[in-house]
């Protein structure tokens, strides 16, 4: 699919634009307290100017036949940019924590790391996490490693989207 620079937007988020519009696809899931998972995703990148992009993620657990099996994650967040290739993530999850994040954007490769994470307490404890983004033959591919429940950081999700 063919993608549009957006004619007013804020030139801080240059290393970002490739990321903008809606995505879908597959991926998996993985870590030593759940049994492993195949999972499909949509992600929505939106700007209107300023110098950040809305970011929107939701996803479901699916069968080897890749039927929906039930609704999973859902995150939602700013990724601001105060120059260009700097971005700060504010990001919020539906099973109660919110993060912020600093990395580097830069030739189609965005990554990630977290400064700081809180909980609500109902959630589950996650302490830390790594993110890479990138576009590779014109798909989306992204790992997330995490910290969580008493395990180190390690990986845990990874997937690759298609252009919508």
């Amino acid at each position: 699919m063919v993608f549009q620079l957006p004619d007013n937007l804020h030139p801080h988020c240059g290393p970002l634009a490739w990321m903008l519009g809606t995505w879908r696809g597959s991926g998996k899931g993985d870590y030593p307290t759940i049994e492993p998972y195949d999972y499909q995703q949509e992600l929505i990148f939106q700007q209107d100017g300023r110098p950040f992009i809305h970011y929107f993620a939701r996803s479901w657990i699916v069968d080897e036949q890749g039927e929906k099996v039930r609704d999973a994650a859902q995150e939602t967040g700013f990724l601001r940019c105060p120059e260009a290739g700097k971005v700060e993530l504010l990001l919020t999850h539906n099973t109660g924590f919110v993060e912020i994040w600093y990395g580097e954007a830069a030739d189609g490769k965005l990554e990630l790391a977290t400064d700081a994470v809180a909980r609500t307490e109902t959630a589950k404890e996650v302490t830390a996490g790594h993110r890479l983004y990138g576009n590779v033959e014109g798909d989306l591919l992204y790992a997330y490693d995490m910290a969580a429940v008493g395990q180190a950081l390690q990986p845990h999700l990874w997937a690759r989207l298609q252009r919508v």
